[in-house]
């Protein structure tokens, strides 16, 4: 029986390594490339790396050596403006259309989002949001697809505010809600860094953060506190994650990292939704 356990150790630890060195050529290719933004090749690269990651792994990221750990950071950077580029490219191609709304499906990922948006609704149904009057969303990019399937599909009297960095992601995001008179009564843009709100985090009733806001993890703990500080009571926190290899595509975020937080669910997809889900209330002081 022991020999059975070791071989069955021994088999996963060289499935892991296989799977990092693949990985580590990918980074290395990607980090060799002039541009990020959407080409053949950089398109075929990110399709190859994200395949390797959605399969199931028990690898842990926190046992992985400092050099794969650097490697993994850069990776989570690189992903990050690739993704960024990508919907910059098809925001400024659908503000160029006439019903920009309405071809929200050419976007190559749209049905990872409708699938995310189902998921997180569906969770936090089960938590008790279930129409939130007014909600945030930190780090909504050009492409602000998952307020967009909410407040379309599920949430459809709620207001959204919407805060990105960039000045040109607003502008775009802002030109195809724009399309929709009434739609574009409840949803604003604001260029804002996260850590410059305040008092205004207090008035909503549901925060989501991005997995890309925060792009290490001692970033993203220092926002998810700054959020708790000024968020309300008894008010909701929805942070994106990421669970065995999907962690070399996302930032990480575990329980001891929301201190201070009633942590409601976890939920940790095994389909090709890459972002896991992470719940969380700030408590109620009696």
């Amino acid at each position: 029986m022991a020999s059975l356990q070791n071989s069955n150790v021994e088999a996963q630890i060289s499935t892991e390594l296989q799977l990092i060195a693949r990985i580590t050529q990918i980074h290395c290719s990607i980090s060799k490339l002039d541009s990020l933004r959407p080409s053949k090749q950089v398109n075929t690269l990110f399709s190859r790396l994200v395949k390797l990651c959605i399969p199931s792994s028990s690898i842990d990221i926190r046992s992985l050596s400092p050099e794969v750990q650097e490697m993994r950071n850069s990776l989570i950077v690189l992903c990050g403006r690739a993704e960024g580029l990508l919907e910059l490219e098809f925001a400024i191609f659908l503000n160029k259309i006439p019903q920009p709304l309405d071809n929200l499906d050419l976007f190559p990922y749209y049905e990872n989002y409708v699938k995310l948006a189902n998921l997180e609704y569906r969770i936090l149904g089960e938590n008790g949001v279930v129409q939130p009057k007014k909600v945030a969303f930190v780090g909504s990019g050009p492409m602000p697809l998952t307020s967009l399937v909410m407040a379309t599909h599920h949430l459809k009297s709620t207001h959204f505010d919407n805060f990105d960095i960039d000045k040109t992601a607003n502008d775009m995001a802002r030109g195809i809600v724009a399309s929709d008179g009434e739609l574009e009564k409840r949803m604003k843009f604001e260029m804002c860094d996260v850590m410059e709100l305040r008092e205004k985090l207090g008035e909503y009733d549901c925060i989501f953060l991005a997995a890309l806001v925060g792009m290490s993890k001692e970033e993203k703990v220092k926002i998810i506190g700054h959020i708790r500080k000024y968020m309300k009571e008894g008010g909701i926190l929805l942070v994106r994650s990421a669970n065995g290899a999907r962690a070399f595509l996302y930032p990480v975020v575990e329980e001891h990292d929301l201190v201070g937080f009633e942590v409601l669910s976890i939920f940790h997809p095994t389909n090709d939704v890459i972002n896991s889900i992470v719940l969380a209330r700030k408590p109620i002081a009696f």
